[in-house]
């Protein structure tokens, strides 16, 4: 095969800093640390977003949140803006997808546009290969279902009320079963696996797979032993604090009311290194088939995750609001076909956004892309984050705790610049802090008093970062609705690789 197989593992809302692939003391990732001994491991991986929808867009299109505009969950990329599974699509690559996150398999925002197959795990109505026919009658039965179920998701992605009332702690712990909220790792996994397979003894056309795994995202119910193996013995007072937790979900992307005690900390730590440590367990099935049936030699392994997660650091919960390191410093793991790095850990900054141009360059459609992880980036040492705050949050603090919403200064945008060991934070345009991520990892301490010089190269680093995303969504625009294109948007289109 002249083309590799390409294979995108998108680990949901996994921290990097609770992965032992990464210094976490406990043991979460025995599995993914022995696949990652042969791959290449990035220790600075910035995502380009802090939720699941904007992050992914950057994944799938290449670019950031502030020229994409997939900010929200209700909106939708214009069809005109290609996506990198339809370019795989229309190059001849068979393209599939295995999804457990519903904000991205469910939702009508163009994310899955390109896929030819699609399957959810999450929802009111899953959807799995190698599925029995229930007849004519009953299969049409069934694709209205689904339907009707992907038009109800979409209806609590638009009105706030509906997603508000969702999060009711007496209705949490309901829906989130009653929908599989977080899908299936294990059988999303094996079907993969499988699919693969089977699409490897019947074909010869290359494939795109992209897998979510939901397992690190709330509400935590990991297996009890999954909880022994990485915390041991918890308490009765534990355990009843984390199904308070859980049933929790307007806590889930709040800021803090009231701090955790020890106890309290360790308990949550522990139930989602737990979680960790059972997804690893299912990926390692994907692991011993990918090495076994010798599909490494010609695929391209991507892992990585969309965002993290706060657990009362820096005084939020969730991932709704902020550019922390818990949130968008995230793992990254690639082996390629040619062992390019394996066994490296490389530390430059570079963003999530250049998984498309990787995927592409892998492809052959863009073999000399600057942004592909295996050339000298045209950003050099640099990558951002941006946070747009996502309104359905804001509504739900509203009723919540508005205080806060003007105290945290919660509408405004927030922005991170990284370059080399510093990194700069800007709330609504203004400095919030200086970083240096050598001395400092968990930003404890502003430095921007101290290195004055360092910070205002940032800001302007930053303020010239905003204004060529405000360019590249005003050409992306214009080429979305068909309007005129100045020879600036011709230039800024050509040089994201949308035209010619």
């Amino acid at each position: 095969m002249s083309r590799p197989n390409l294979l995108l593992i998108v680990l949901d809302t996994m921290r990097r800093d609770r992965l032992s692939l990464y210094g976490q003391p406990r043991p979460t990732s025995p599995l993914l640390d022995d696949f990652a001994q042969t791959a290449a491991v990035y220790e600075r991986a910035v995502s380009a977003a802090q939720w699941t929808v904007p992050s992914h867009a950057s994944m799938f299109t290449g670019v950031y949140p502030s020229a994409h505009g997939l900010t929200e969950a209700h909106r939708a990329i214009s069809p005109r803006i290609p996506t990198v599974a339809e370019h795989l699509r229309d190059a001849g690559y068979h393209t599939v997808g295995f999804c457990n996150n519903p904000l991205v398999g469910v939702l009508n925002h163009g994310l899955t546009r390109g896929f030819e197959t699609f399957y959810n795990y999450a929802g009111g109505a899953i959807n799995r290969p190698f599925e029995r026919s229930w007849g004519a009658l009953g299969d049409a039965a069934l694709r209205r279902w689904r339907t009707a179920a992907k038009a109800l998701g979409n209806q609590f992605a638009q009105r706030e009320w509906l997603f508000r009332l969702s999060l009711n702690p007496r209705l949490t712990p309901i829906w989130t079963r009653v929908i599989n909220y977080k899908g299936s790792s294990p059988d999303s996994i094996a079907d993969l696996t499988r699919y693969l397979q089977h699409h490897r003894s019947t074909s010869q056309q290359p494939s795109f797979a992209f897998l979510n795994l939901m397992g690190t995202h709330l509400p935590y119910r990991p297996p009890a032993d999954a909880i022994r193996q990485v915390a041991g013995t918890l308490s009765k007072a534990e355990y009843r604090y984390m199904a308070e937790f859980n049933a929790d979900a307007a806590r889930w992307a709040s800021p803090v009311e009231q701090p955790l005690t020890d106890w309290q900390h360790h308990a949550l730590e522990a139930f989602y290194d737990a979680e960790i440590y059972a997804q690893d367990r299912a990926l390692g099935q994907l692991f011993a088939w990918l090495r076994q049936s010798g599909a490494l030699k010609d695929t391209l392994v991507m892992i990585v995750s969309d965002h993290g997660e706060s657990h009362g650091d820096h005084g939020y919960f969730g991932h709704s609001f902020v550019v922390n390191q818990e949130l968008v410093h995230v793992p990254l793991v690639v082996s390629s076909p040619d062992g390019l790095h394996h066994g490296q850990r490389l530390t430059d900054n570079i963003s999530t956004r250049r998984i498309y141009h990787t995927l592409l360059a892998a492809a052959g459609l863009r073999p000399d892309d600057p942004l592909a992880l295996w050339h000298p980036s045209s950003e050099g040492d640099t990558a951002y984050s941006e946070a747009f705050p996502p309104q359905t949050f804001l509504g739900v603090m509203r009723y919540r705790n508005p205080a806060l919403i003007e105290a945290l200064q919660l509408t405004q945008v927030r922005r991170a610049v990284y370059q080399a060991d510093h990194k700069l934070t800007v709330v609504g345009g203004e400095v919030d802090a200086l970083y240096d991520l050598t001395t400092d990892p968990h930003e404890l301490h502003d430095v921007s008093g101290r290195h004055p010089s360092a910070t205002g190269h940032l800001r302007t680093v930053l303020d010239g970062f905003v204004h060529e995303a405000a360019q590249q969504r005003d050409a992306l625009s214009a080429l979305a609705q068909d309007a005129a294109l100045t020879p600036q948007m011709l230039e800024h289109l050509r040089a994201l690789g949308y035209i010619e």
